[in-house]
């Protein structure tokens, strides 16, 4: 007589386990996605270029490839290069290197210049403009040599006149970016690791 007693014990115990865990389930939080408002679509073909010469340029590259989002790296791209294509929007990386500039044989002084016609050329045009920091703070002046303020510089010249911002997180360790945010009224899209910057591509573009 006691087995049936026994067998009702352990269902209601089963049954009690499993109701505990859907309650957990409903209230757990979902795992974080890198939010991309509405006002943070962007359509293709991209021009894509840096100010500065960084890599991170390249790393925009191979997520926008994976996509299949119709682009083109242009590394020291000018005007007259954007006018090629009907380009719907322009990606600038920013971020300097010494050795990238000096391989392609350029200063952060034509840097700036080149990024602030490419910028004035895609406004007229009526092209959404990206300004793009994914390098986090290894491309910022904080890791500089003493006087370098190139970084920063490539910052200034682009991120204040873009449409909205993408940004590794940990390059706003100082608040850089937020501030640059709110006094301009840019949005901004962070994300924390590289390879989540393929979430943040995928929701600017729709994939």
């Amino acid at each position: 007589m006691m087995r049936p007693i026994r067998g009702l014990a352990a269902l209601f115990a089963a049954l009690v386990f499993l109701a505990g865990a859907a309650s957990a389930f409903a209230q757990a939080k979902p795992a974080a996605v890198p939010a991309t408002a509405s006002k943070t679509q962007a359509q293709a073909p991209v021009f894509l270029t840096s100010c500065g010469q960084s890599p991170g340029a390249a790393r925009v590259n191979v997520f926008l490839r994976k996509l299949g989002v119709d682009y083109d790296l242009k590394d020291t791209g000018t005007v007259k290069d954007m006018a090629a294509k009907p380009y719907k929007t322009l990606i600038i990386v920013t971020g300097s290197s010494l050795k990238g500039m000096g391989g392609a044989g350029v200063s952060i002084e034509d840097e700036l210049s080149r990024a602030t016609a490419l910028i004035a050329e895609a406004k007229k045009r009526g092209m959404t403009v990206v300004g793009a920091h994914v390098e986090g703070m290894e491309r910022r002046a904080k890791n500089a040599a003493p006087g370098d303020n190139s970084d920063e510089m490539s910052i200034d010249a682009v991120c204040p006149k873009a449409n909205f911002l993408i940004v590794r997180k940990d390059g706003d360790e100082d608040g850089r970016f937020t501030t640059l945010g709110k006094k301009s009224n840019i949005p901004v899209v962070f994300f924390e690791k590289s390879l989540e910057l393929n979430d943040v591509l995928k929701g600017v573009f729709g994939k």
